[in-house]
C-alpha cells in the first residue's frame, strides 16, 4: 500500500484534495473505502475487527428484530454497522424455489469461479421458470455501512475546538482528548454518523484506521473481510474499480446495481468511502441526495453582515440628523 500512496497528487487547495486545503504539504494520495455490497455475506467480521482494533465497547448483543442485526445503525461504539435488508424480490435474473437437484454442484465447484452463465446453472443471471405454488421470493441485501469521510465534511466546519481535523491522507478524524462534548458535529452530519457516547458525552466515529494508515497498513475492517466487500485505496483508483464492477453486474443481469457517494459533483463534494448498491438508497438508510449542512454558511453571514450594516446606517443616520427644538422654544 505504501507504494500507491506515493503517485501525484491534485494540486494543493483543489476541490478534490482535502489534504491540501487542510494544510498539508507533499501529502500522499486521498485513501478511501469502496464498498462492494454485491458480495457482501453479512458475517459482520469488520464490526468485529473495528471493535477490537480500536477497543471500543460492546453496544448490544441482543437481535433487534430487524433481521440478524444487534446493532441497528452508525454510531459513538459502532463504527461499522452491517444491514441486513430483506426483501420480497429476487436479485438480478434469480428465481425463487427453483428447482436445483440434477444441478452437480460439485462438478460445478471444480470448475472455479470462472464458470460461464450458461454452464452454472445456480448463479444470480440463470432464469428459471415461476414459481406454481405462487411463493414469495426473498432477498436479503447486506452492507457494511461507515463513516463516509466527506470531501466537504461540514462536522469540521462546525467544530469549535479543533477535535474533528483533516488528515495527510484525506480523512476525518476525531481527537476525543479535545472533543468538549458540545455536539455541534452531531446534527451537522448529513448521514447520522456522528454521535456522542452515553455516560461520556464526547463524539466518536470512524477513523479509517488512521494509526494503521501512518503504519504503511490497511484498516482492520478491510483487513478482515473475507469476500473482499470492503476493498481499501486510492480514492481515484477504487473510482475505477467501482465503474468497472457496475459494468460488469449489469452485463450479467443485475440492472439496480449502481454507485453511491463516489460523485465529486454531488452534495458533499464525493465521499471518501462510498458504495455499491443493488437498490435505491433510502432501502439502505442513506439519504438519497445529501448536502454538506454548512453550504449555506457564507450567504448567511454576508446577509446577517449586509443587515447589521443596515442597522448601524439608519441609527447613525438617526442620531446624526438636524435636531428639532422642542415647541415653544426657539433655537439661537
Amino acid at each position: 500500500m505504501t507504494d500507491s500512496l506515493t503517485r501525484p497528487v491534485p494540486s494543493a487547495g483543489s476541490d478534490q484534495d482535502p489534504a491540501g486545503r487542510a494544510g498539508h504539504e507533499d501529502h500522499p494520495e486521498r485513501v478511501g473505502f469502496f464498498t462492494d455490497t454485491s458480495v457482501c455475506i453479512g458475517c459482520k467480521a469488520c464490526e468485529v475487527a473495528c471493535k477490537e482494533w480500536n477497543a471500543i465497547s460492546e453496544d448490544g448483543l441482543e437481535l433487534t428484530g430487524m433481521s440478524y442485526d444487534n446493532t441497528r445503525g452508525l454510531g459513538a461504539s459502532t463504527w461499522r454497522h452491517v444491514a441486513f435488508i430483506e426483501q420480497s424480490k429476487p436479485l438480478g435474473h434469480a428465481q425463487a424455489a427453483v428447482d436445483h437437484s440434477d444441478v452437480d454442484v460439485l462438478a460445478l465447484a471444480a470448475q472455479g469461479s470462472a464458470t460461464p452463465p450458461e454452464q452454472a446453472a445456480i448463479t444470480p443471471t440463470t432464469p428459471g421458470p415461476p414459481s406454481p405454488d405462487g411463493r414469495t421470493e426473498l432477498r436479503w441485501l447486506m452492507s457494511s455501512d461507515v463513516c463516509k469521510h466527506c470531501t466537504h465534511a461540514a462536522c469540521l466546519d462546525v467544530c469549535p475546538t479543533g477535535s474533528l481535523f483533516r488528515t495527510e491522507f484525506g480523512t476525518v478524524v476525531v481527537q476525543e482528548d479535545i472533543c468538549n462534548g458540545c455536539g455541534y458535529c452531531v446534527p451537522a452530519c448529513p448521514y447520522g454518523v456522528i454521535e456522542q457516547r452515553p455516560g461520556d458525552g464526547r463524539a466518536f466515529k470512524c477513523t479509517m484506521c488512521y494509526d494503521r494508515l501512518g503504519a504503511g497498513q490497511e484498516p482492520a475492517c478491510a483487513k478482515a473481510c473475507p469476500t473482499d466487500s470492503i476493498q481499501f485505496g486510492p480514492l481515484e483508483e477504487l473510482r475505477e474499480r467501482a465503474a468497472a464492477r457496475v459494468g460488469q453486474l449489469h452485463e450479467a443481469g443485475v440492472a439496480d446495481a449502481r454507485l453511491y457517494g463516489h460523485d465529486p459533483g454531488d452534495g458533499v463534494g464525493g465521499d471518501g468511502a462510498f458504495f455499491l448498491l443493488l437498490d435505491e438508497p433510502e432501502v439502505y438508510g442513506l439519504p438519497p441526495d445529501p448536502q454538506v449542512t454548512t453550504r449555506d454558511l457564507p450567504s448567511m453571514w454576508r446577509y446577517a453582515g449586509a443587515a447589521a450594516l443596515a442597522l448601524a446606517g439608519g441609527l447613525a443616520a438617526v442620531f446624526a440628523g438636524p435636531r428639532r427644538a422642542p415647541a415653544g422654544r426657539t433655537r439661537r
